[in-house]
């Protein structure tokens, strides 16, 4: 059974990855009237197999990819033949799972160091010099 890896612990089997082809939009000349190249790909994400930490990752994602029901949906039309295109369809599917799965830093809350803030305390009152040196002269 073929399956699309991810990374080393996460694959997907291709039975629960659904590509469709259909016409591809803007040049190729007559071929593009012809044939069907464009690769339309379709996942589920509650019905895969993906591990639940992965599943809920996704669905949190902000994506446009990923419709309100829980589905990537994926259309790759780069190429002109559709095993390439196919295959950029996969890949696309396979970076998007891997953001998913990448886990974020946590952030360390800083403060300014007491250079900083002078620096920008004496920033501000020489802004501020400048301003009022602007301003009318009175005698």
């Amino acid at each position: 059974m073929e399956r699309l890896i991810v990374n080393a612990q996460v694959s997907i089997p291709l039975a629960e990855i659904e590509i469709g082809f259909v016409r591809s939009g803007g040049a190729g000349g007559q071929n593009v009237n012809k044939l069907a190249t464009a690769a339309h790909l379709r996942f589920d994400i509650a019905a895969s197999s993906l591990p639940e930490t992965c599943k809920t990752r996704l669905l949190d994602h902000r994506d446009r990819r990923i419709s309100a029901e829980g589905v990537i949906i994926i259309k790759a039309q780069r190429f002109r033949t559709q095993e390439k295109n196919r295959e950029d369809a996969l890949a696309r599917l396979r970076g998007l799972i891997l953001q998913a799965l990448a886990q974020r830093k946590p952030r360390k809350p800083t403060r300014p160091s007491l250079a900083a803030k002078k620096k920008r305390l004496d920033e501000k009152s020489r802004h501020g010099e400048i301003k009022r040196l602007r301003g009318a002269i009175s005698d």
